[in-house]
């Protein structure tokens, strides 16, 4: 399952953004109000949970200086990658998030809705780092 966030654009630099979300604990701030919980676990590692949603834990799994962050899921019971294309424009910043999820066709069906606005959210908060 693919599915990817509005490309939003931001009034940062791109290694302003880039460095911003490579500090996994800023990634509080681009999480939606309905959050129930928020927990660095090390430079590379966070866990969060939305209200009525099972916690989440993301990895930092690799990065490409002022261009591209890939987070993954720590755990493999499901298996996805959160991607944030980074684009520098003249002096402001297009980023554009890419969700890319191996589910059977019924889970796919159950979460594409949630996922797509959670991913949406997290974009549209770029601008608060």
């Amino acid at each position: 399952m693919n599915l990817e966030s509005p490309k939003v654009n931001v009034a940062k630099s791109a290694e302003y953004i880039f460095n911003a979300l490579s500090d996994v604990k800023n990634f509080e701030k681009l999480m939606p109000e309905n959050i129930a919980k928020f927990e660095v676990i090390d430079e590379n590692c966070f866990e969060f949970g939305l209200k009525g949603m099972p916690e989440i834990k993301l990895v930092k799994k690799e990065a490409t200086p002022n261009s591209k962050i890939v987070l993954g899921a720590a755990s493999s019971k499901l298996p996805f990658t959160l991607t944030a294309d980074i684009a520098e424009v003249n002096d402001t910043t297009d980023v554009q998030l890419h969700f890319d999820g191996d589910f059977n066709p019924m889970m796919a069906m159950m979460i594409k809705g949630p996922i797509s606005k959670f991913i949406e959210t997290l974009a549209q908060n770029m601008g608060k780092l």
